[in-house]
C-alpha cells in the first residue's frame, strides 16, 4: 500500500470490489509501507515456524526504500519521507546499477574502518540534515545493504515467493545484498547467529522462502532473532489490568537500584511474560506491599525482585535516567533476592553505552 494513503486505497477497494483491487498497482517513485517482522525467541522457534528459511544479518541501520525510474532516483525512509538529498552516495550507487527500473528494500548503515557497524544513533546523524551533507558524507559515509526487490524493469515482484525475489535481487544488485544463509539446519543457523553477534550486529532475521512481500503488515513470514539481556529489577508499582486481566495487577513498573542515594530509578513497564498463575500470585503479593493507590496504579514498597529479559536499552526522555528497556518481559520472580541485591542503574548504563 502507498505510505500515507491507506484510507484512499481502502475506499477504492470497498467501493469497486475486485475491480478496485485489479487497478491497484505499484507505482515507481511513490513509497510503499514496508513489510514488518515479528519476533522469535531463538533459531529453533524460527525453524519450527518457517521450516527451511533464509537467515540474514539484522543490521541496526536506517531502513530505506529506493526507487529507480530511469535516471531519477528517490530514497524513502521507513515512514515514507523523501530523504534522497541526505544520502547522495546511495543515489549514485543505484544510478550505476544496470536495471532501468527498480524498487529496492534495504538498510544503510555507518561502518567503522574494520567493517564493524556503528550504533544506530550515529547512522541517524545523516538524516534530517539539509546542510553540511557533503561534510557529513565525508565524515560518516553510509553503506547500503539490500534485502528485497519489489519491482524490476517493468515487473512487479511483491506476489512472488521470497526465494524468487532474493534470486532476482542478487542478479540486480551484485555485491550489495545483505549476507544471507538458506538452511533448515539449526546448528548452521546458530553459527550464523553467533557470527552476526561477533561482528557487532544486533541479531538476525529469518524469512520464509515461499512468502510474498506483505507491505505494511507484521506477520510471521519475517522473524527477528536478537539476544536477550536479563536484569534483576525491583517492582515499584503495578497497574490494574483490563479485559481478560481485569481484577489483576498486571503492568509492572520496573526500577534499578541507585546505590548513590539508596533509591530506585524507573526504567519502564511490562505486562509480558505473565501467566495467569503468576498474575494471581503477584496481585496478592503486591497488595501486601501497597503504599497507596490513585485507583489505577498501586505503588508498593520496593521489595519484590523480578528477573526481566529485554532486547536492549534505548534513550528515553520519559524516565528519570534517560533510558528505557526495549521489549521487556518477565522471566520470573527472584524471591531468593532482596532489593539490595538488585542490579544497579550503573549496570543498565553500561549496557546502554556498549550499544552506542
Amino acid at each position: 500500500m502507498l505510505a500515507g494513503e491507506l484510507p484512499a486505497v481502502a475506499r477504492a477497494v470497498l467501493g469497486e470490489g475486485r475491480g478496485g483491487l485489479d487497478r491497484f498497482r505499484l507505482e515507481l517513485l511513490r513509497p510503499l509501507q514496508p513489510m514488518l517482522a515479528s519476533t522469535a525467541e531463538d533459531v529453533s522457534e524460527a525453524l519450527e515456524r518457517l521450516g527451511e528459511a533464509a537467515f540474514e544479518l539484522k543490521l541496526d541501520g536506517a531502513r530505506v526504500q529506493v526507487h529507480k525510474a530511469g535516471e531519477e532516483i528517490r530514497v524513502f525512509s521507513r515512514r515514507g519521507n523523501d530523504v534522497s538529498q541526505a544520502v547522495p552516495e546511495l543515489v549514485e550507487t543505484v544510478q550505476a546499477l544496470p536495471a532501468r527500473q527498480a524498487i529496492l528494500d534495504g538498510e544503510v548503515i555507518a561502518l567503522r574502518p574494520d567493517g564493524a557497524p556503528l550504533p544506530f544513533q550515529v547512522t541517524m546523524r545523516r538524516f534530517g540534515r539539509k546542510l553540511d551533507v557533503a561534510r557529513l558524507r565525508g565524515e560518516l559515509p553510509l553503506t547500503p545493504f539490500f534485502f528485497d526487490v519489489l519491482h524490476l524493469d517493468g515487473e512487479d515482484l511483491l506476489d512472488r515467493p521470497a526465494g524468487e525475489r532474493f534470486a532476482a535481487l542478487g542478479a540486480a544488485v551484485p555485491g550489495l545484498t545483505v549476507p544471507r544463509l538458506v538452511t533448515a539446519d539449526a546448528e548452521e543457523a546458530d553459527d550464523f547467529f553467533a557470527d552476526a553477534l561477533q561482528r557487532g550486529h544486533e541479531g538476525m532475521m529469518a524469512k520464509a522462502l515461499d512468502a510474498p512481500y506483505e507491505a505494511g503488515r507484521r506477520g510471521f513470514s519475517w522473524l527477528k532473532i536478537k539476544p536477550a539481556h536479563t536484569l534483576d529489577l525491583v517492582i515499584l508499582a503495578a497497574e490494574w489490568g483490563h479485559g481478560r486481566r481485569q481484577g489483576w495487577l498486571s503492568n509492572l513498573h520496573l526500577g534499578a537500584r541507585d546505590p548513590d542515594n539508596g533509591g530506585f530509578v524507573m526504567l519502564g513497564k511490562t505486562f509480558k511474560g505473565l501467566t495467569d498463575e503468576r498474575l494471581a500470585w503477584q496481585t496478592k503479593k503486591l497488595q501486601e506491599l501497597a503504599l497507596g493507590t490513585d485507583g489505577w496504579t498501586v505503588h508498593v514498597r520496593p521489595e519484590l525482585v523480578v528477573e526481566v529479559a529485554f532486547s536492549d536499552v534505548q534513550e528515553s526522555p520519559q524516565y528519570p535516567a534517560g533510558m528505557a528497556l526495549r521489549f521487556a518481559r518477565v522471566k520470573g520472580y527472584r524471591e531468593d533476592k532482596t532489593a539490595a541485591e538488585a542490579d544497579t542503574i550503573g549496570t543498565v548504563r553500561g549496557i546502554f553505552e556498549s550499544g552506542r
